[in-house]
């Protein structure tokens, strides 16, 4: 009887769902931004913290605060340095940049990587919650960034109307 790999399925898994964000954000460019599509994605995430809740997913706070902290310096860095926004039409988009798709593909590929380190000395459930800190800690600076952004053009938008 052959059984399937969880490591292997979980991996597997982490690169389809960032294929598809991949494919969203990419598609994100064609409709106006507002707050909500901003702000709500790092919201409906930190639905992940309740995991904690379960004992087998607790990890020591110093891992925690080291995953959350390279999400949101490492790895938060070129996505925020990648995503500009303008106004058109007297709404606010993002621009269409060429590198992001080679950013999120490059970040794909060391998180996986990562990953496949990391797994040999933890449990399978605290290399997950490690990479949703990890996660978490890239997309919040990087939605509130973009925010800031938002905001900063907000202005703008209301002289042209």
């Amino acid at each position: 009887m052959h059984f399937v790999n969880p490591q292997m399925t979980v991996t597997i898994g982490a690169a389809m769902a960032a294929c598809m964000a991949m494919m969203v954000r990419m598609r994100a460019s064609n409709k106006a931004v507002n707050p909500k599509k901003l702000l709500i994605p790092p919201f409906a995430m930190s639905t992940g913290f309740l995991m904690f809740v379960a004992p087998m997913t607790r990890i020591p706070l110093s891992w925690g605060i080291i995953a959350f902290l390279v999400g949101a310096i490492l790895f938060s860095y070129p996505l925020i340095r990648s995503s500009q926004m303008e106004v058109r039409n007297g709404e606010v988009y993002l621009k269409r940049s060429k590198v992001f798709i080679f950013i999120l593909v490059g970040l794909l590929v060391i998180r996986l990587v990562l990953r496949q380190i990391i797994e040999q000395y933890v449990t399978l459930p605290q290399t997950g919650v490690i990479f949703f800190l990890l996660a978490f800690g890239m997309l919040l600076p990087w939605r509130l960034a973009m925010y800031a952004q938002f905001r900063k053009l907000q202005p703008t938008r209301n002289i042209q109307e």
